[in-house]
């Protein structure tokens, strides 16, 4: 998910959270007002990416923590 195009979820989020704050400030023409709409839609799309990454890899962790340590190393 990280590369150089795409910002981190904290600068997603805080980008997105001034979208929303100059959206309802208001004051914006009809197209500054749209194009700052599709900026939000692709910010806040960043950030529920971001958001699946975390819980894909949570999901795989707890996974890999209920099974049992098969491998013989386990001095128990």
């Amino acid at each position: 998910m990280a590369d150089e195009k795409t910002p981190s979820y904290e600068q997603a989020r805080e980008e997105l959270t001034e979208v929303v704050r100059r959206l309802e400030a208001g004051g914006l023409t009809l197209e500054q007002s749209i194009e700052l709409w599709e900026r939000g839609e692709r910010l806040a799309t960043v950030c529920e990416e971001w958001l699946q990454g975390a819980r894909v890899k949570l999901a795989a962790a707890m996974a890999q923590r209920r099974q049992p340590d098969l491998s013989g190393d386990s001095p128990f």
